[in-house]
This record gives C-alpha cells, sequence and structure tokens, in this order.
C-alpha cells in the first residue's frame, strides 16, 4: 500500500507541474505579450503629453544624465588603439571614456564592446584623474578646468597628447598622455614655475566610481572591489566591507592601487622608488557611495625658472595573466598580476592555469585543453586510484561473503565488525581507499572552478555545439528538450526563473549525471538499506547541484567520470567482478537474440 501511495503521489506531481507548464506556455505569455504590446502603443502618446502651463515644478531627486550627454559635455581627445577605443575629457584632462574593443558584452557576435570608464555625471561614473597638489596656491587646475590640446589629436600607440593648462598666476601645467597597444597608459605632469617664488607640490593620481552597478561585489567567490600592493603587502576590500569600513591609508614606496571587477581593473602605479601615501576611501554623496582609490606622492619645492615632471602609469583594461606578468617585470611593478584573484589555492590554481594555456596553445580551444588536462590529472594520480579501484573491486567480490557475516552475527554488531575486518585483512582489502578518487579531486576540482570563474581567457572561450562559453552555464534546458520545443523557459512568468534556475538542467548536466550513476553502481552496495537509498538518490542530488556549474567545470567532471569507469572497468574484468555495463550489453545481446 505504501508502495501504491508514493507511485499516485508521484504522479500527481508530475501531471501538476506540466499542467503549470502548459497553462504558462498557452495563457500567462500571451497574455503577458499582450500587455507589452498595450503599453507600447500608448508610450508615445504619453510621452507627448506636457504640463499645463504655470503649473507647479514636481520636486524630483536630480537625475543623472546619459552616458553620451556626459562625453558631450566636455571637448575631448579621441583615444583610438587595437584594444581601446574612447576620449580624453580636456574638462578635468581625466581619462573617463573607455570601451574595450576585443571584449563583448554578451556571446552575440553583433554584441556591444565592454564598457570600462564612464565620465562624471552620468551614472555608475568610472574614471581616473592625476594632477598636482598644493597648500595655499591659488589658480591649480580642478575637475572643471578645460585644459589645451597642444599636440596630437588622437591618443593613439606611438602618437600621445599633450595637454597644457597656465594658470595666469605664474604656474604652467603640462600633461603627455601616450598608451601601448594594450592597456597602459603612460602619464607625465610636468609643471613650470614662471613667478618670482618658490611653491611647493606633491603629485596625486586617483581612480573614482561612483556607485556601482546592482549585483556587483554579490559573488563570493570572485573578489570585486578595492585591490593593491602597498608596503609589501596585497590590499583587498569587497565592495560590502570598503562601504562598511571606509577603507585605509597605507604608507609605501612604490606599489600600485586599484579598483577591479571580476574581468576587469583599473590600477594607478606610481614610480616605483618614490614615498607614497596611498589610501581607499569611501565618501557618501548624492545618494550613492563613491569608492576611490588614490595616492598622494612626495612634495618637491620648484624655485622659480625652474620646473618639475612626475611620470606615472594607469592600466585600464582586462585582466589578461601574461600581459599583467608582462608589466611586472616591464616596470618593476611588484605582484601586479595579482590583481587576478587566484584565491586560498593559488598553488593549484596558478599552475592549473598554466597547464590549459599550454594545451590551447596547441589545440586552439580551451574546451579540449579541459579534457587534455583532465588525462594528466588522472594520470598523475593513476596509481593511487588504482589501488583504490582495486580495493573497490575486491569489496563487491567478496560482498556474498559479507552478507554471510551479517547474516550469521546479525545480533552480534561487534561480532559482525570483527569478521569483516579479518575478512578484509584475509583478501588485502582497505576499506577506506575507497574515498581516495573523490578526495583527491577536490581540491583539483576547486582550482578548475576558480580559473573558470576568475580568468578572462575563459570568458565566452567556445567549446563544440552549443557550448559556447565555459565559463556560463550550459544554456540548454531538459524543459523545452534542449530547444527542440520554441519555449523561452527562462521568460516565463511564475515557474520561468524556477525551471531555468535552480531547476534548470542542461544536456551536459544530465550526462554528467549519468556517469556518476554509473560510478555509483559500480561500486559495492552501501551496508545499511536507508545508505543505499541515499547513494541511489546522489546522482539525482548532485545533477541539480552542479547545473547552475559552469559549462567546463561540467565538461571536465563528466569526462574524469568517464575515465574512471573506464579504469574501474578493466579492473572489475581483470577480477572477474560484476558490472553494470557487462550487465547492460548482456540484457541488450538477449534481446537482439530474442
Amino acid at each position: 500500500m505504501p508502495n501504491e501511495n508514493s507511485r499516485n503521489t508521484i504522479v500527481f506531481v508530475v501531471c501538476a507541474v506540466l499542467i503549470l507548464i502548459l497553462y504558462q506556455i498557452f495563457v500567462l505569455e500571451p497574455a503577458a505579450k499582450r500587455r507589452q504590446a498595450e503599453l507600447k502603443q500608448s508610450a508615445p502618446a504619453a510621452s507627448q503629453k506636457a504640463p499645463a502651463r504655470g503649473a507647479p515644478a514636481i520636486a524630483m531627486q536630480p537625475q543623472k544624465v546619459t552616458r553620451q550627454q556626459a562625453v558631450a559635455a566636455s571637448p575631448r581627445a579621441l583615444i583610438d588603439t587595437p584594444a581601446i577605443s574612447g576620449s580624453v575629457s580636456l574638462r578635468g584632462a581625466r581619462i573617463d571614456d573607455l570601451y574595450l574593443k576585443q571584449y563583448r558584452q554578451t556571446v552575440e557576435k553583433a554584441s556591444a564592446p565592454v564598457e570600462l570608464l564612464t565620465p562624471e555625471g552620468a551614472e555608475h561614473a568610472w574614471f581616473a584623474d592625476f594632477g598636482w597638489t598644493g597648500a595655499n596656491l591659488p589658480g591649480m587646475p580642478t575637475p572643471q578646468t578645460v585644459w589645451t590640446l597642444a599636440s596630437g589629436s588622437t591618443l593613439s600607440p606611438g602618437k600621445p597628447i599633450t595637454l597644457t593648462y597656465a594658470n595666469g598666476q605664474g604656474l604652467t601645467f603640462t600633461r603627455q598622455i601616450s598608451i601601448d597597444d594594450k592597456f597602459m597608459f603612460t602619464v607625465a605632469d610636468t609643471v613650470a614655475n614662471t613667478g618670482a617664488a618658490p611653491v611647493t607640490l606633491a603629485p596625486y593620481a586617483s581612480i573614482q566610481r561612483q556607485g556601482i552597478p546592482s549585483g556587483l561585489g554579490t559573488n563570493h567567490i570572485v573578489h570585486e572591489g578595492a585591490v593593491g600592493w602597498l608596503n609589501e603587502r596585497l590590499r583587498l576590500f569587497k565592495y560590502k566591507k570598503w562601504a562598511k569600513e571606509g577603507g585605509e591609508k597605507i604608507t609605501s614606496t612604490g606599489g600600485w592601487a586599484g579598483i577591479t571587477d571580476k574581468y576587469w581593473l583599473t590600477a594607478i602605479i606610481p614610480p616605483q622608488a618614490e614615498r607614497i601615501e596611498g589610501q581607499f576611501r569611501v565618501t557618501p554623496a548624492g545618494g550613492v557611495d563613491i569608492f576611490e582609490a588614490n595616492y598622494l606622492g612626495t612634495p618637491r619645492a620648484v624655485a622659480p625658472g625652474q620646473q618639475v615632471t612626475e611620470t606615472s602609469h594607469f592600466f585600464a583594461g582586462a585582466k589578461v595573466a601574461p600581459m599583467l606578468k608582462g608589466y611586472q617585470q616591464a616596470l618593476k611593478v611588484p605582484n601586479l598580476d595579482q590583481a587576478i584573484d587566484w584565491g586560498n589555492f593559488w598553488f593549484l590554481t596558478r599552475p592549473i592555469f598554466m597547464f590549459l594555456e599550454f594545451f590551447y596553445g596547441y589545440v586552439g580551444n580551451f574546451g579540449v585543453a579541459i579534457l587534455l588536462l583532465t588525462v594528466c590529472v588522472k594520470l598523475v594520480f593513476f596509481p593511487l586510484q588504482n589501488k583504490s579501484y582495486e580495493s573497490i573491486t575486491k569489496m563487491k567480490k567478496v560482498q556474498p561473503q559479507v552478507e554471510e557475516i551479517r547474516a550469521k552475527y546479525k545480533d552480534d554488531p561487534a561480532k559482525t565488525q570483527q569478521e569483516m575486518m579479518a575478512l578484509y585483512g584475509r583478501e588485502k582489502i582497505n576499506p577506506l581507499m575507497g574515498c581516495v578518487p573523490i578526495l583527491i579531486q577536490i581540491p583539483v576540482f576547486y582550482s578548475l572552478y576558480k580559473v573558470l570563474t576568475v580568468t578572462i581567457e575563459m570568458r565566452h572561450a567556445p567549446f563544440f555545439g552549443w557550448i559556447n562559453d565555459l565559463s556560463a552555464r550550459d544554456p540548454t534546458l531538459v524543459w523545452n528538450l534542449f530547444g527542440l520545443i520554441p519555449w523561452n523557459v527562462a521568460a516565463t512568468p511564475v515557474v520561468g526563473a524556477l525551471l531555468a534556475g535552480a531547476l534548470g538542467i542542461g544536456a551536459w548536466v544530465l550526462l554528467y549525471g549519468f556517469t556518476m550513476w554509473l560510478t555509483t553502481a559500480m561500486n559495492p552496495p552501501a551496508p545499511d538499506p536507508m545508505q543505499q537509498r541515499i547513494f541511489q538518490l546522489m546522482p539525482i542530488m548532485f545533477t541539480f547541484i552542479m547545473a547552475p556549474f559552469a559549462a567546463g567545470l561540467i565538461i571536465y567532471w563528466t569526462w574524469n567520470n568517464v575515465l574512471s569507469i573506464i579504469q574501474q572497468y578493466i579492473i572489475m574484468h581483470r577480477y572477474k567482478v560484476d558490472n553494470p555495463i557487462d550487465a547492460f550489453l548482456a540484457r541488450v545481446r538477449g534481446k537482439a537474440v530474442g
């Protein structure tokens, strides 16, 4: 009777889910589309309505201007390189308008390039500022100062631009900005004293981010926020912690400081021999938090008729590991590549990334590189895993004897355990060896997960077939038969987020679940019936648990399972132990003969 009730319950749940899905497809989705069409038709009429003449103004919170309006609000010098495009604002002489040409916002070919820096005034402004500061010096440049473009019109590799500003009180400021073919700016700031009295100034550089997009900084696996190497130590503040604690001030000789996202970095780099005051701070203003990384250089006196120059660098672009390492060596910048969040297992994460890059150089596909890495990992641990699988196979071979012992001494657990240990000793079986294959894979699994999550090389990296981004989850869904049914599951109200999110099962994830079930079936059964049921349910549970993970990780784990199955199958054949593969093939042959 309980079995009948269980079947009825399962049938009821399945029918209810199917009815709900059909209701969403044929009732709610068409209704939602009709409402959207009605709103689109009524929007133009509503937008043409104007307030009555003489009506009092409605008090509203000040609105940010669009990005295009913010760019157009200042005269500009263009930036055009193989890697980036944008402009330098002549008002404030800021670097505040950058797009990354080689990176797209999505995997679609028509997708817009990634927007990195945004001018002040627009939402989520992000820009770099450079200059001089001095006590009681009138006429110093401000963010509103409009500089003159003295030479150059478009900033590009080998073609710097020069900006000038004379304050009319004896000081002339010159800023030469140059750029390489990647993401590194060089800013040479010169101040000439044409007055009659000496002046004392200190150079500074600053990166500001005025508010952050929603969802940024919420990923617990990836560091996003303040980053820098100051006073011989890596400094990290996630946005939430940064806003709460307010940052810190650090005295350092050289180093660097910046603001980072998952894949992108902006960093100011002072002369490495100079003593600076680095600072990470947060300033609430206009309803948003202004996150800032800055440094103040050593003050220097400029006598009449003399000038002084400060040359600093500014990185703005993608966190490409070899590139950061190259800048680190060329500019003698300490640990710039640690802007990539390698994690606590960096001693595994970095070598795994290096292996993937090595294989990619030969095969040109990071998915194939992951498969080759998996083979290498299996070869490294082959002797240990072989002993483990031999132990598991022997345990399955003596399973009938184990059952006899349990039946014979069912009322004496101590005697049962004693006899089983004696049996394992005679057969040279180590029960604990069965845990080895899983335990040795956990650090590799986590490290590969970290590599797939934080390295820009994995972003939008395709495999074969429908996998066009190894760093994202499998885009297919079982609920629409992997795209065969023209149903946009994610856009479906109510259940769409659930079916495409927590319950979103893709083709590769199903393959992973099957291989996990097969490896479980090849192991000896657990002694307790409840444990047996738990082990039987684990492949189903882990299929749902693994579904949101990056496709590259699922491919790695599935391929690892396949190699383990082959290895274990060979050992089981050697010991003449029954296994589910042979049983399945026997049934197929039996049906074919019948």
